[in-house]
């Protein structure tokens, strides 16, 4: 493991698709890699890495966080896990007035667990946390308060076999809080949804295929053999939506990510995502983004480097 106090624009970086890709410190031979930060303000740019990571910012209320197409500004203590393959993230100053931020950021490896580990009893919890952090997970204050003191013990003493085992109780503290948030949605950071259920799958395979499409609720109550009614009220216990908010979050999803990835209208986008009112589009994405599809782009272009 690897302690580094500097701010990490002593990091490496390359260019992908007009986006910073961070080139993380961490070694092939590191468990982890592990920086603290304290400043006045945030100013690295919008960026991507395959390392996973787990980030703690403390003292930073009004500091808008972004996570794949989840915009929200953040209270005085933040934490969140990042486990997507190349999800675009930042923490940009936004209102935050405080002098005293501090950041603390942990990265590691993707198969820093190979399957044979990961997939133990004992690291059920972990495992799933991880599958959910693909999107970004954010924990709640009671979480991060459990594990506040052990975070804080990561920086002290020489790194070894003990600095890794009190990260491995920090994964899993974390990982029975029933209440973390995922951030971004499914269809722009590009990750697979992952549920136990098999009717649950063949429905959301038949709505990441045909989103463009109108969509009855009878077509899917049919592919799952059960009527509407309990189709309808089976998908909410199991995903926690209503079919209607399922679908326009994946609708979402895929028109945030051509807003970020393209130079179409946004009347393109609507119609493209399967949204057949342009005023209903813009209506709902601001009701679920706190922006207009206009603003959201012009979030993520600011935060951009082109080429």
């Amino acid at each position: 493991m690897e302690y580094v106090s500097l701010y990490p624009h002593l990091y490496g970086y390359s260019m992908n698709k007009h986006i910073i890709t961070e080139i993380s410190p961490l070694s092939e031979k590191d468990c982890l890699f592990i920086v603290e930060r304290y400043k006045t303000e945030f100013t690295y740019p919008l960026h991507n890495h395959k390392e996973y990571e787990l980030n703690f910012v403390e003292n930073g209320a009004g500091v808008r966080r972004i996570v794949g197409d989840s915009v929200e500004e953040i209270g005085d203590y933040d934490l969140v896990l990042l486990c997507g393959d190349n999800l675009e993230h930042v923490w940009e100053q936004g209102s935050c007035q405080s002098k005293q931020i501090r950041e603390i950021t942990i990265q590691f490896s993707p198969d820093l667990f190979s399957n044979n580990f990961i997939d133990k009893k004992q690291f059920t919890s972990i495992r799933k946390m991880l599958d959910r952090a693909q999107k970004g997970l954010s924990f709640p204050l009671h979480a991060v308060m459990k594990v506040y003191s052990t975070i804080d013990s990561l920086l002290k003493g020489e790194p070894g076999f003990y600095q890794f085992v009190k990260f491995l109780t920090i994964l899993y503290e974390l990982s029975i809080c029933d209440d973390a948030r995922t951030l971004s949605s499914s269809s722009f950071a590009r990750s697979k949804t992952v549920s136990d259920s098999r009717r649950v799958q063949k429905v959301e395979e038949y709505i990441n295929l045909h989103y463009t499409e109108e969509i009855r609720l009878s077509q899917l109550a049919e592919l799952t053999d059960m009527t509407s009614v309990s189709f309808s009220r089976f998908f909410k216990l199991r995903t926690g939506k209503s079919l209607s908010d399922y679908i326009i979050d994946i609708r979402l999803g895929h028109a945030t990510r051509q807003l970020v990835d393209s130079t179409k209208t946004v009347a393109e986008i609507c119609y493209e995502c399967g949204f057949n009112n342009l005023s209903n589009f813009n209506r709902i994405f601001k009701k679920k983004k706190g922006c207009s599809p206009k603003e959201f782009r012009e979030i993520y272009y600011k935060k951009k480097i082109f080429v």
